[in-house]
């Protein structure tokens, strides 16, 4: 595990247990749905940082004979289950529990230590943002936030970043439906902001769950990545053509290449394994994440060599 990444996992847990704990005591005095949500939001969070912390040291165990390319993949099967987790308890938990004060009206108590936990929580999930942001610039420091979104296949820290987002708009929304349900005497619009913070965290699960599942099912390298390493192959002496590479990310840091290459039928057996040899060492040179090269000869196919 990195200790950037690390460091932004531990931050978040520590915080997101003092804000739960604030949030379910303001529950408690004052009788808010908006605020028992953001509580089931906090601690569903702490859960999901410690399930993290876990896919990211499950994935760094080496490769043995059941698992002959690594555990990358433990990584996103984990990054799976928060989405899992923000969705049903922490998104359908929280538009439960708006319903039913929509449908039960009850008064709401003092509605001051409401607002004291939604600064106090506001001022914590900043400060996560801000670390989770500052690492996720390091580790992209080209292209904007969208685009680095797109193209990571570390999702630990965009996984943090996303779900420190959704909860200061949660803290947003619960704010203004405390807020107005007070001001215009009607208990419903807490009701009504429990649902609308339910919908935020279920969005947000939906996009993890997007991106996680592309890499859980054998995404590849991009096209232009693609393209280069064919282009690499093509200009090395002794190569006649490339076909199309083949690539899957087996985790963050490691990527499979499969690469169909005819060599000039002119070259000996000794002469295409030095072409091999240096062909492996320039796209390992251009891209250190592809860790496993295999290399299928066709001028020396029907000898049964292959690499």
């Amino acid at each position: 595990m990195g200790s950037e990444s690390g460091l932004s996992i531990y931050f978040s847990i520590v915080c997101d247990l003092a804000i739960a704990a604030s949030k379910f005591i303001a529950a408690v005095f004052t009788g808010s749905a908006a605020m028992l949500s953001e509580g089931i939001h906090s601690v569903v969070d702490s859960c999901n940082r410690v399930l993290l912390l876990w896919g990211k040291r499950a994935s760094g165990k080496a490769a043995d004979a059941d698992h002959p390319f690594g555990y990358g993949m433990e990584l996103y099967f984990w990054t799976f289950v928060v989405t899992v987790l923000i969705f049903g308890m922490g998104g359908g938990v929280s538009i439960y529990e708006g319903v039913q004060r929509v449908l039960h009206v009850s008064p709401m108590q003092d509605p001051k230590w409401n607002y004291a936990v939604l600064a106090f929580s506001a001022v914590f999930e900043g400060a996560t943002i801000r670390v989770a942001m500052r690492e996720f610039r390091k580790a992209n420091k080209q292209g904007g936030f969208w685009r680095a979104f797109r193209v990571t296949k570390d999702l630990t820290v965009m996984t943090v970043l996303l779900e420190n987002a959704a909860a200061l708009v949660g803290l947003v929304i619960a704010f203004a439906g405390i807020f107005l349900g007070n001001l215009l005497h009607m208990p419903r619009l807490d009701g009504v902001a429990s649902i609308l913070v339910g919908v935020t965290l279920a969005a947000v699960a939906v996009v993890l769950a997007t991106e996680t599942k592309g890499l859980l099912i054998g995404e590849g390298a991009s096209k232009e990545v693609l393209q280069k390493i064919r282009q690499i192959a093509e200009h090395e002496a002794g190569v006649v053509r490339a076909g199309a590479p083949l690539t899957m990310y087996f985790g963050p840091q490691s990527v499979l290449l499969a690469l169909d290459v005819e060599f000039d039928r002119r070259l000996s057996a000794t002469e295409v394994t030095s072409v091999v040899d240096r062909l492996e060492k320039s796209i390992r040179n251009q891209y250190p994440k592809i860790q496993r090269i295999f290399i299928e000869a066709e001028s020396l196919s029907k000898a049964g060599q292959e690499r």
